[in-house]
């Protein structure tokens, strides 16, 4: 026989309402395992129809541990699911597994992920993930900037011939400045091709003089180049420089970041 204390221990343990934990209950004639399971699939083919909603909410959680820093990203549909308490932990808890373990450690996390697909009834799934390790002569640093007690812009730097200090600075500047890329290399060729051309159409619309095209072009291209590189931006701090004029002798040999929604 079912009782309203099996159907109030289910409900606790699961985060369901209580028809739903006593429907549970009587399908597998009261085996609490079981019928914890149930509701496990029965919510699993209900977040089947939410996969398809809008996760451009979360959190991103950053973890640093001597030579190692990680950072995860945690994905949601509202802001009120991704500032809650049990969110918040699972986030810092799977970074830190990932800072402990590598990026594979994300599996072991799928079950508590379903669970939570069923109680909060959203869209829910790990987004961006990195981990990066300091080798040597170098030193790795990590920002996070909180809104309403969960990150939502969380850096990584790894610098090779500084210091923390000058790590940390980078990280501070990456948070700020968001780029694409590190270096002006790694950007995509295509996108030069693209951004040379549009530059050169809106030159030649603006009736500058054929002889001048070229420098003009590669003027604005320079600029779009210093939106986007990470070396190349002027250093927040002070803007008279740039931050591979900031680093000197010191290098950025890896850098990532996660903004929310970005």
């Amino acid at each position: 026989m079912i009782t309203a204390k099996d159907v109030q221990t289910l409900r606790q343990a699961t985060g369901v309402g209580m028809m739903d934990a006593k429907k549970a209950l009587e399908a597998n004639n009261g085996d609490m395992e079981a019928a914890t399971q149930w509701l496990r699939v029965q919510g699993l083919a209900s977040a089947a129809k939410r996969a398809d909603r809008d996760a451009s909410e979360g959190a991103v959680s950053v973890v640093r541990n001597g030579n190692v820093a990680a950072m995860v990203e945690l994905r949601c549909e509202t802001d009120f699911v991704a500032k809650s308490e049990e969110f918040t932990a699972l986030v810092d808890e799977i970074a830190a597994k990932v800072c402990e373990s590598g990026e594979s450690a994300v599996s072991e996390f799928q079950g508590r992920i379903e669970t939570m697909l069923t109680t909060l009834k959203e869209n829910i799934s790990v987004g961006r993930v990195y981990r990066l390790e300091a080798g040597a002569d170098e030193v790795v640093e990590t920002y996070l900037h909180q809104q309403s007690g969960r990150g939502v812009n969380a850096v990584a730097v790894v610098v090779k011939g500084g210091n923390a200090e000058i790590a940390h600075e980078i990280c501070v500047h990456v948070a700020f400045s968001k780029p694409s890329y590190l270096k002006r290399d790694e950007v995509p060729q295509a996108e030069v091709d693209a951004e040379r051309a549009t530059v050169e159409e809106i030159s030649r619309n603006e009736g500058k003089p054929e002889a001048a095209l070229p420098k003009i072009i590669e003027g604005r291209l320079n600029g779009w180049f210093k939106e986007r590189v990470l070396l190349e931006q002027p250093f927040v701090r002070d803007e008279k420089q740039s931050i591979e004029q900031y680093l000197g002798s010191a290098t950025i040999t890896a850098y990532a970041q996660v903004v929310i929604g970005g």
